[in-house]
């Protein structure tokens, strides 16, 4: 069977992970795996698996802008037929729209995969338009949670849905850049480790505005953000956008550190003394599964969907309510800070992820769910 992932790039982020994931997986069981993008190599995070085919969209009238819209759906379904695709995965909105159109009438069964919660994020009433016209004719929406995929049957965007959470490799894999956290963090400090690319999506500004509310009763503490850097983000510096949130001579600034991104984050869960979710919204968070998987013990803000699908609060890890606010959030920081005890035992009980989502189970899903709809097509 030959089967192709279709997302925007393979830049740092959980969508794009577990693309890669899928497609390795399908490779090992003996399928040809197609990973097409949109951006090129140059903005990829990511190595490839071994066996999987990589390939970079053409550049059909992208230059035109809407104008050219029509070109790209040409190309993307001319590369379906020449490559004989067999079954197509969209991965993230706009790439499932895209692929949804190009495909009409060529026979190739198409699933979508939202990777997160769909009013959170809603698209420009452009491309609400389309996902309007296309997702009724996926043949399968392979969602992360049941709260998404009943957004999606109540807007009547999708027929048939399954649910799939991610999986968690064990052991985390490694691959370049790497940042050694002895470098950076003095033997006896505590770190208190955030990781995501997305300051907006992940909460990072109510987070340092939280560690800041309660630093000085935890000097010995060190609130450390993997992922982003002060590389320009759509235009913005997040890092200096972060550090403006504080008075420029708050003794908390010399307590934030900013690495970047990092390909060995599982030697920084390792040496993580706490882990916060600080989320708006998500659709699985990875990196709250890799913490846990890691024995981190974790606190999060639930969202729509996710937190609450990995944590029993209060017994392998902390989590605060929906809408929770920097007040609340800082005296859970608090408490949690000033409880070694407490946090050995959520870190001990969240080690039952690695069962409850070992690859092996998801993996039996994910090829369950894409069987079903190669039977029905």
């Amino acid at each position: 069977m030959r089967v192709l992932l279709y997302i925007d790039s393979l830049k740092a982020g959980g969508a794009e992970r577990v693309t890669l994931q899928w497609a390795d997986w399908l490779q090992a069981a003996g399928h040809q795996a197609l990973v097409l993008t949109r951006q090129g190599p140059s903005r990829d995070f990511y190595p490839v698996p071994a066996g999987v085919e990589r390939i970079v969209e053409r550049d059909a009238g992208r230059q035109l802008g809407w104008f050219g819209f029509p070109w790209r759906l040409l190309s993307l379904r001319r590369e379906l037929a020449r490559r004989r695709v067999d079954l197509a995965i969209g991965m993230t909105t706009l790439p499932a729209i895209k692929l949804l159109l190009a495909a009409r009438g060529l026979g190739v069964p198409v699933v979508v995969s939202e990777r997160n919660y769909p009013p959170a994020k809603p698209p420009s009433p452009a491309w609400r338009l389309l996902r309007r016209l296309a997702y009724p004719g996926a043949n399968l929406h392979l969602v992360q949670t049941e709260a998404i995929a009943a957004w999606l049957r109540h807007q009547g965007l999708a027929r048939r849905t399954a649910v799939l959470a991610n999986a968690i490799p064990w052991p985390l894999p490694r691959f370049e850049p790497q940042h050694d956290p002895a470098e950076r963090l003095a033997p006896g400090e505590r770190l208190l480790l955030a990781v995501g690319t997305k300051v907006g999506q992940k909460g990072f500004d109510r987070l340092v505005q939280a560690f800041a509310q309660v630093a000085a009763r935890h000097p010995d503490w060190r609130l450390v953000v993997l992922g982003i850097d002060a590389k320009p983000y759509h235009g913005r510096d997040q890092v200096a956008g972060l550090r403006a949130l504080l008075p420029a001579d708050d003794p908390a600034q010399a307590r934030l550190l900013f690495p970047g991104k990092a390909g060995n984050v599982a030697d920084w869960y390792a040496r993580a003394d706490l882990f916060v979710l600080s989320s708006r919204y998500e659709g699985f968070p990875n990196v709250l599964l890799e913490a846990m998987a890691s024995g981190c013990p974790c606190l999060a803000i639930d969202c729509p969907t996710g937190p609450g699908e990995l944590i029993h609060h209060g017994r392998d890890g902390w989590l605060l309510p929906t809408g929770a606010d920097i007040a609340a959030l800082a005296d859970a920081l608090d408490r949690l800070m000033g409880d070694a005890a407490g946090r050995r035992e959520l870190g001990r009980a969240a080690l039952a992820v690695r069962q409850r989502f070992a690859p092996a189970v998801i993996q039996a899903g994910l090829f369950a769910a894409l069987e079903q709809v190669l039977g029905g097509h």
